[in-house]
This record gives structure tokens, C-alpha cells and sequence, in this order.
């Protein structure tokens, strides 16, 4: 059986309170009457164990407390005023009692509800990572809240720069310069504004973004209703690269060829 020292403390404190009372009381110097530190104890027993230890401990106070005024009187039983006073305590040390109590449990079930949610969180975002579609949280000022594996990989994304939490144009940027978007050098200031300006539009026109290492991915915006943003880059390279024009193809391989060689030598340079 497990011993719950909580349950028990509050009482037990308590209880050790009253009984040096007492001590002090008879056999050193007159003590003023502690109900207030009753009081005390009986919120820390609330705090600690719930409403049924405070209570408990509420009744040892009242208790405690009729007795250390029938002490202190010269002759037995209790006149109107010393009634008065243990009523009294009597009922603030119950409503201490209940009120912490119920803070407390308040308080667990709001943390009971946090970790619940933060757990779903995870397996959400566990779920997330294994979709091929890039999926990019962005919250109100832009800055990318999540980032998942597919678009880590889709623009050779380190996990140091997707944990940093990058604004989305520093992630346009990137794509930039390490050459992942298959268009000449002179249409890429343009195309890197006209998305920024749709994301922050919340255009959730979908574009075709074609990659250097011939992908094609489809990307569209959703804007949430915090004011961020969801962005998703769909793979959609079977359905569209059929319909690229054949007398391009030169082209397009030389144009990827060329990222390529620029992204290596970034990679070398960051080595």
C-alpha cells in the first residue's frame, strides 16, 4: 500500500502546532491564540492534498482552538465571546478549506488539459512529418512556427535553420540561393516578391512552383484565423511535367544543371 504524505500532512501539521501550543503555553510563556496560523496551515493542506486534508485539518484547528480557550479561562465553559470566536474559525477555516481546494483542482485540470493538448500536438506534427506534402506554419508577423520533413527536403532545409524560425522571405531566400526554383536568375527578385505579396494577401490561388531538380510542386497559401498563415507544397510532378513543351528540355536540364553546380559549391563553402 502506498503511504500518501500529503493526505496526512496538513492534519499532522496541525496537530504538531496545537501541541506546542499547549507546551509553550503551560510550561514557558503565554501564548497568544493561533488561529491564524491555523488558518495557514489549513490553506497549505488544501494546497498540497484538496479539500478533504484542509477540511480535516480545519476540524483539528476548531478543535484545538476550543480547548486553548477553555485553558485560558478561569472558570470552566465558554462565555458568548469565546463562541463567537470558534464560530468564527470554524468558518473560516472551512472556507479556506473548499476554496483552496478548489483552486487546486482547478489548476490540475488545467494542466491535465495543456499536457493533453501539447501531446496531441506532437502526434499531429509526428503525422505531419510523414506526409510528402511541405507543409509551413507561419503565425501573424510571418515566422515559420512549424516546418515539416517533406519541405525540409524539397529545399534542402537544415533542421538548425527550420528550428530557428524563419520569417517566410528568408525562406524564399533560400530557395534562391541554393537554387531550387527552376527559373532564370533575372525572374527570381520578381517571383520571390509575388509570392511574398500573396502570402501576406492570404491568396489562396494555388501556383505551380517548378523545381531545379525537375519536381514540380503545387503551393498554396490558407490563412488562419490568428492571422497566420498555412502553406502546403503539393507534389504534383506526374501530373504536370507531361505537359512540359518538348523543345525546352534542353533548357530545363541546363538550367537545372547549372543549380546544381551553384548549390554544390555553396555546400562546399558552408563546409
Amino acid at each position: 500500500m502506498r503511504f500518501d504524505w500529503r493526505a496526512i500532512s496538513g492534519p499532522a501539521l496541525t496537530a504538531i502546532t496545537a501541541s506546542a501550543a499547549f507546551l509553550l503555553d503551560r510550561l514557558v510563556v503565554a501564548v497568544p491564540n493561533p488561529a491564524p496560523l491555523f488558518v495557514c496551515i489549513v490553506a497549505l493542506a488544501s494546497s498540497i492534498s484538496g479539500i478533504t486534508s484542509g477540511l480535516i485539518s480545519a476540524a483539528i484547528a476548531v478543535a484545538a482552538s476550543a480547548l486553548f480557550f477553555l485553558n485560558h479561562r478561569a472558570l470552566p465553559g465558554y462565555d458568548t465571546a469565546d463562541v463567537a470566536r470558534m464560530l468564527m474559525l470554524a468558518a473560516t477555516a472551512a472556507g479556506t478549506a473548499v476554496i483552496t481546494g478548489m483552486l487546486r483542482q482547478k489548476w490540475i485540470d488545467a494542466f491535465a488539459a495543456d499536457q493533453q493538448h501539447h501531446a496531441t500536438a506532437e502526434r499531429l506534427a509526428a503525422a505531419v512529418d510523414q506526409v510528402d506534402i511541405g507543409i509551413v506554419l507561419l503565425d501573424a508577423d510571418t515566422r515559420a512556427e512549424f516546418i515539416n520533413r517533406a519541405f525540409r527536403d524539397y529545399f534542402a532545409l537544415s533542421d538548425a535553420q527550420a528550428e530557428s524560425k524563419p520569417p517566410f522571405v528568408a525562406l524564399m531566400y533560400h530557395g534562391r540561393d541554393t537554387g531550387a526554383y527552376e527559373l532564370p536568375e533575372d525572374e527570381l527578385s520578381a517571383f520571390i516578391a509575388e509570392r511574398i505579396a500573396m502570402m501576406r494577401a492570404g491568396d489562396s490561388t494555388p501556383i505551380n512552383l517548378n523545381l531545379a531538380d525537375g519536381q514540380v510542386l503545387r503551393f498554396s497559401c490558407t490563412a488562419l484565423p490568428d492571422g497566420g498563415r498555412m502553406l502546403s507544397y503539393t507534389p504534383v510532378t506526374d501530373l504536370v511535367r507531361h505537359t512540359d513543351d518538348p523543345a525546352k528540355a534542353d533548357e530545363y536540364r541546363a538550367q537545372r544543371a547549372g543549380r546544381e553546380r551553384r548549390l554544390a559549391r555553396l555546400l562546399r563553402a558552408a563546409e
